[in-house]
């Protein structure tokens, strides 16, 4: 993927962007003339960083349109949330989660040396998150021999999903024996759990959790191996509580600042989709505040009024005049600092122990799990005050049914990088709606098209990938797992 010349630069250029800023850094850990020195933790907070503000782009930019969280307003034709879809939708992912996958490569390598299990541990957990989500994203891809550049592998082979996902829950399965409770991460601070080892170990489990639940559909045994780990907590802890979760608290303090440096742009020409606020709105859901303004329009004195939370059908057909009103858009305070990036909450946790319990996997209350994970998903985003009688609505009681589970779900995963995307292929769920408008048929893309460049810089595995993926590179052709 990258010479070594490339690859030290990176490690250098991380360094510097992550400690030139900040006294908190060790002296040993900030001198990029040392980096044949680098400590297991040197690059694990830009690795953190860095992961995060790309996942947050990518849920903005990519993930809130192709799952009707919210639209380019006015957009009267084309767009992403009418399944237009680009060849190179998919082309900052790639590249970015290659570049850091090196980085984690270094990590490792260098726990490795030191003979610490606890980074070790952590860095075999990152690289399955990554791996996890860049073959979710396009089906086959390199691993076995991606960045290996210094080895003098230019043009890496591709892997099989399948051989991936074995791979990436192998890996989980080692880094949560390898995790050591009793040895304290010595190096500087992350700014994920701050050298919290049970909080890291817990992440590991709780991300084991949600990839085996993705390839359920093709391996069914993964719910018993899922109902294993939930009955035996001891081996196997996970998220407890929102406050374990694994949500990097940004502080506005530099360089763990907001990825918006114009925050305004967040939401300028975005319009809340109506599939989106109109569930809240049945709920009379807390979290609409924290999420979305309020909807105004013109009555006929010229005044402006408040209609409450309202949004734009996503792949509307029509002009834009067909709205005669000012609907919602983002609350600018989700991505001011201080904020919140979310990696992988509580609240997904108690949503997948609800599902094995709803399909009869473990032996526990379902509706208590599923309403675990909403008001934990109320939590997570911080709401001031959870209401009491939430569950006494009966569009919001649990009905004894996946569908519901997965559309609460839904918003537990609001703003997760692509999990809501991912988790709509696997399910089916939530049930979006559809227009003439749209493209593809109307039908959901099940992965992206290989970057752009790919077929000219390594012409032989990206002829390898297509030909894993039944001959095509197409939106269409579903992924491994997606069954």
């Amino acid at each position: 993927m990258m010479n070594k010349i490339t690859s030290n630069l990176l490690i250098i250029l991380a360094v510097i962007t992550f400690t030139a800023c900040t006294s908190d850094f060790e002296e040993t850990n900030s001198d990029p003339n040392r980096i044949e020195e680098i400590s297991p933790a040197t690059l694990l907070n830009p690795i953190i960083y860095s992961l995060a503000s790309h996942n947050a782009g990518r849920a903005n930019a990519i993930t809130f349109d192709l799952m009707q969280v919210s639209l380019p307003y006015p957009s009267v034709s084309g767009g992403l949330h009418r399944y237009d879809v680009s060849m190179g939708i998919g082309n900052s992912s790639w590249s970015n989660y290659y570049r850091w996958l090196k980085n984690i490569q270094e990590m490792k390598a260098a726990a490795i040396i030191n003979e610490d299990v606890n980074y070790e541990a952590i860095a075999l957990t990152l690289n399955a998150m990554v791996y996890a989500n860049l073959t979710d994203l396009f089906g086959p891809v390199p691993m076995t021999q991606a960045v290996m550049a210094e080895e003098g592998i230019l043009y890496p082979e591709f892997d099989t999903q399948e051989e991936i996902y074995t791979k990436i829950l192998a890996d989980l399965e080692t880094a949560n024996a390898l995790y050591d409770t009793t040895r304290d991460m010595v190096y500087l601070q992350d700014i994920l759990f701050q050298n919290n080892v049970e909080r890291w170990q817990k992440f590991t489990n709780s991300l084991h959790m949600r990839l085996l639940l993705r390839i359920s559909n093709r391996q069914p045994n993964s719910f018993q191996q899922l109902a294993d780990m939930v009955n035996n907590p001891a081996t196997y802890p996970v998220f407890e509580s929102t406050e374990e979760s694994a949500i990097l608290q940004v502080t506005g303090v530099e360089p763990n600042v907001s990825p918006w440096g114009r925050p305004q742009d967040f939401r300028l020409s975005v319009k809340i989709a109506s599939f989106f606020i109109d569930n809240l709105n049945t709920w009379e859901d807390p979290r609409r505040p924290v999420i979305a303004t309020t909807a105004t329009q013109t009555d006929e004195n010229q005044n402006t009024i408040n209609i409450g939370y309202k949004g734009i059908p996503s792949a509307y057909d029509g002009p834009e005049s067909q709205f005669t009103y000012n609907a919602s858009t983002f609350n600018i305070e989700q991505v001011t600092n201080p904020m919140q990036i979310f990696f992988l909450s509580y609240a997904e946790v108690e949503f997948i122990k609800a599902e094995l319990a709803q399909r009869g996997f473990i032996n526990e209350d379902a509706a208590t799990h599923y309403e675990n994970g909403v008001i934990a998903a109320m939590e997570q985003l911080e709401v001031e005050e959870i209401p009491t009688n939430y569950f006494e609505n009966p569009e919001a009681a649990y009905n004894g049914t996946l569908e519901r589970i997965m559309l609460q779900k839904y918003y537990a995963l609001y703003f997760t990088d692509y999990q809501q995307w991912f988790e709509y292929r696997r399910t089916g769920f939530p049930e979006l709606p559809t227009t003439e408008a749209m493209f593809n048929d109307g039908v959901m893309p099940s992965r992206f098209y290989y970057p752009t460049d790919l077929a000219i810089e390594n012409p032989k595995g990206y002829a390898q990938g297509v030909e894993l993926l039944g001959g095509s590179d197409d939106i269409n052709t579903k992924v491994w797992w997606d069954q």
